[in-house]
Formats: C-alpha cells, structure tokens, sequence
C-alpha cells in the first residue's frame, strides 16, 4: 500500500509534469536544430543551385544572395562559384577576310552570370563541374568565335580600330557562353602578328610618316622663327620711325605755338605802344629789333640743340641695331652650324638603319611574295572549284525549269487538244456524221476563205485582157487559144460545182450546167472533127456527125 501510494505520486505529481516538459522541450530544440541545419544562406561570391523538387517546368532553382530552406529528403543543393576564371587563348594561323594567316594571343576572363537566364543554363551545363573543365569549355567556344571575328574582318581593321575588333569579339562570344551561363568579363589582346609581316610594314609605314611630319613640323618652326624675328625687327624700325617722326612733329608745333603766341604778344604790345606813345615810336622800333634778333638768336640755338640730340639719338640707334644684327647673326650662325652636326649624325644614322631596313625588306618582301603567291594559287583552286559547281548547279536548276515548262505546255497543250476533240466529237453527233460536220464547219469559214481569196488577187489590176489567136489549127485538128481557153473554163466548172456541193453542200442552179451521178447517162462533148470527150472521164471516143462546134474568138478579144 505505501509503495502504489508512492507511485501514484511519482506519476500524478510534479515530477511528472517535469518530466512531460523536458520532453516537449528536447523535442522543439531538436526540431529547431533540424529546422536551422536545412535552411541555406548564399554568400555573394556564390550562386545557391537547389534542384530536386522544385516549381512546375524547372529542373532546378538559383539564388544569388538571400537564402532559401531545403525541404528534407527532396530537395538538395550545391553552390556555383563567382569566381572569375582567366582563359589563355593562344591563337595562330587564324585566316582573315584578305586569305591572310594572323596570330592573336590574348587572355579573356569570364565567369558565372548572376541573371536569372544565364545561372538557370550555368545550374544545368556546370553543376558539378570543376573550374578546369568549365575552363576547357570556355575556351573552345572562345576559340571558335574568335576565328571567325577575324575572317569576317581585314588586318587593317583588326589592327587599327581596337575597339570595333574587341566590340566584335564581344558580341558574337557573349551569347555563345550565355548558352552554358558564363558571362564576358575582359579581352586582352596580347599581341596581333601576321606571317606576311603586312602588320610590321604597316608600323614601320606609321612610323616613316610621323618623322617625316616632325621634319616638316621643325622646319615649319624654324621658317616661322625667322619670319618672327623679320617681322619683330620690322616693327621695332617701324615703331621707332613713328617715335622720331611724333617728337618732330610735336617739335615742330610747340616752335609754332611759340611762335603764334610770341607774335600775339608782340602785337599788342605794338598796339599798345602806338596808341599810348607815338612820340617813342623810334625806340619802340629799336626795341623791337633787339627783340626780333633775340628771339632769332634763341630760336636758332634751340632748332641746333634739337638737331644735334636728333643726331645723337639717330647714332646711339644705328649702333644699337648693327649690335643686334651682329648678335642675331651669331646666333643664327651657331644655331645652324648645330643643326647641320645633328643632320649629318642623323643622316649617317639613317643611310645605316636603311641599309640594313633594306635587307630586311627584301628578305619580307621575298617571303611576302612567296606566300601571296601560295594564298593566291589556293583561292584560285578555291574560285574555280566554286565556279564549276555554281556553273553546275546553275546548269541543273535551268534544266529542272526548263524541263517543267516544257511538261507544262505540253500538258497545256494535251488538254486542248483532248478538249477540242471532245468538241469536234460533239459536233459530229449533233450533225448526224461527219461528211455533215465537215460542211458545216466549211461553211462556218467560208466567208473567210472569200476573203482570204478576195485578197491574194485585190492588188493585181487588170487594164485590159487579150487574147492572141492566130486562127491556127492545134494539134489534132484542135482551135485556136480562144477555143482552149473557153473549153478550159468550162472544163473546170464541174470538178467547182462537184467539190461545192460535196464539201459545202450548195447546190448551184441549172444554167451553171448539171453534175451527172454515177447512174446517169453521160452527154458527150463532140467538137467539129475531133473525137467525143466524156464529161466525167475525159476519155476520148469517136465523134458523131453534126455536133456543134465551139466558137472561136477572133484575133483580140475585147477588153
């Protein structure tokens, strides 16, 4: 009894709450830890690729920063790095637009895209791949691309426009590794050589052009040096000229104004005098002389004074110009004595530089030669070869055309023909046979055929007919050309009515004459002498006496 009591208060009591709770507890941190160990943050050097279980149509899902909680047992992760990866792409021999051989080395960095597109295809085509095989991948797409920049491209353009080159290379590679997720980060072009050396002769051409632009410039410079010093010692004569020539003038209008002002004076007071004093007029006059000689005295010493510092300055002038003169010209001596040492190192420096640039150009241009005559050979194997098969081809397809249409006309022309037959079939049933047909259709182009007959004689004009008969028996006892003439005409008219009543069906009036069938009695024609003529079969027979005779036309008809 005292041990179930104490078990009922072990379980019923605080212990065992205690205990319930420990339990709820380890069970939410072990959830907790469980809970933290699946969810996964991505770095920002790194793109978090989670696959297994994702949404609807993907084979995976990436993140790039953030993070994102990896469902247990289906659902798992890897990380792609960010780093970027330098690519040394050694490239020689690539053929350019020109057939012409050139080498590029150059280094291209490149790396994993952060887009959604680009790491979506990285998370597919490099998962799991290390940094050298997704590099060997790079680099032979690189490869490829940049072979094909170049022979879409002349090495005058690769060579001097840099940035077209490098824009070229960028946009034709750039969705070439968008395809496996990688992006372009850099393009270094180490070097651009050819075998030719058509690259080098383009420099060593740059290179001739600036120092000859120099030369030019320098002697520019100097020719401008000299014309300055022409020009600063022309206006330095100039400004002194215009110098002396104002002093001179200003000289020259004080002494006037002076003299103005001294003959003012003069004046009134010889006004003065005169008025005031007529009685003083002699000594006025004496006065004034001495005046008039004092004044020239003064006037005279300072035109000499003037003169003489006029001469003074002129001298000190000319003596200042001859030492500039001297000075310039000892300079201008010194500085071209200088320049010719220079010229002539130069020019022993070139004549050698020269002679060996000449041995070099002609072993390239040798080389050069040899090698467009190699390329030049090549294309023309190439250019026939492409000639003959477009000639081929072109040969075939005019052939196939030809054939076509030929099967189409005569197609075309079977139809007709079996579509007029079924026609012409349809008329002789409707006509009751085919001698009854033929007629109608005669008589449907008989207008035409007068027509056409009408025509073929309207352009012949006949002024007159004669008929020459000379009397004159034939042979046989026969006419003359009258009677063969008119026996002729009337000879042809029953074959006409025959054929016009057969094929056209008109039957003609009597006095036209009577076309005999086959059971009816023959009349014979019986010229005077001569034996009887079937109407139908022309046979000759004997001739009955008393037949009529065919008249005979005189020697002209009338017209």
């Amino acid at each position: 009894m005292p041990l179930a009591l104490v078990q009922e208060t072990l379980m019923g009591g605080p212990l065992a709450w205690a205990l319930t709770a420990l339990a709820f507890g380890l069970v939410f941190f072990v959830l907790v830890v469980a809970i933290s160990r699946r969810y996964k943050r991505c770095p920002s050097n790194r793109i978090l690729v989670i696959y297994g279980k994702t949404s609807a149509g993907q084979v995976s899902r990436t993140k790039h920063g953030g993070g994102a909680f990896i469902i247990p047992l289906i659902q798992d992760y890897e990380y792609l790095s960010l780093d970027p990866m330098q690519i040394e792409i050694p490239l020689e021999g690539a053929l350019s637009i020109e057939n012409i051989r050139v080498s590029v080395p150059s280094v291209f960095t490149v790396a994993v895209g952060t887009d959604q597109e680009t790491m979506y295809n990285a998370a597919i085509r490099l998962l799991g791949l290390t940094n050298a095989e997704i590099m060997k991948q790079a680099e032979d797409i690189i490869f490829g691309q940049l072979r094909q920049v170049i022979a879409s491209m002349r090495i005058e353009e690769i060579n001097r426009d840099r940035d077209v080159f490098l824009s070229s290379i960028q946009s034709s590679l750039e969705p070439e590794l968008k395809k496996i997720g990688l992006v372009l980060i850099n393009v270094n072009i180490k070097d651009i050589t050819d075998e030719s050396g058509y690259i080098e002769a383009i420099g060593r051409k740059a290179a001739a052009t600036a120092i000859k632009q120099a030369e030019i410039d320098v002697a520019d410079q100097d020719r401008k040096g000299a014309i300055g010093v022409a020009e600063a010692d022309r206006e330095k004569s100039i400004s002194v000229a215009n110098a002396e020539k104002v002093r001179d003038i200003g000289t020259k209008e004080a002494e006037r104004e002076r003299a103005v002002r001294l003959a003012e004076l003069e004046k009134e007071r010889i006004v003065g005098e005169q008025t005031a004093v007529f009685a003083q007029e002699s000594s006025v006059r004496e006065q004034e002389q001495q005046m008039r000689i004092r004044v020239a005295s003064a006037n005279a010493g300072a035109v000499k004074g003037e003169n003489e510092a006029k001469a003074q300055i002129a001298l000190t002038n000319a003596e200042l110009r001859m030492q500039e003169a001297e000075a310039y010209q000892r300079s201008e001596t010194r500085h071209r004595e200088a320049e010719a040492a220079v010229q002539e190192a130069q020019y022993l420096a070139q004549a050698k530089a020269a002679e060996a640039m000449a041995k070099k150009i002609e072993a390239e241009k040798r080389a050069q030669l040899e090698s467009v005559s190699r390329a030049e050979k090549a294309k023309t194997i190439v250019d026939a070869e492409a000639e003959a098969q477009q000639k081929r081809i072109h040969a075939e397809g005019e052939a196939s055309a030809i054939y076509a249409k030929l099967e189409a006309e005569a197609r075309g022309q079977y139809e007709m023909l079996a579509k007029k037959a079924a026609g012409l079939k349809q008329i002789v049933d409707s006509c009751g046979g085919s001698q009854s047909a033929f007629q109608m259709l005669m008589l449907e182009h008989l207008d035409h055929l007068s027509e056409t007959a009408a025509k073929a004689i309207s352009n012949i004009k006949f002024d007159k007919v004669i008929v020459w008969d000379g009397g004159a028996k034939g042979e046989g006892g026969e006419g003359g050309a009258t009677a063969g003439f008119l026996r002729s005409m009337a000879g042809t008219l029953p074959p006409m009515l025959k054929i016009m009543r057969d094929v056209g069906g008109i039957e003609m009036p009597d006095y036209f004459g009577k076309i005999l069938d086959a059971d009816e009695p023959k009349k014979e024609i019986r010229p005077k002498g001569k034996p009887k003529v079937s109407a139908a079969k022309g046979a000759p027979e004997p001739v009955e006496e008393g037949t009529p005779e065919a008249s005979e036309a005189g020697p002209e008809a009338p017209e």
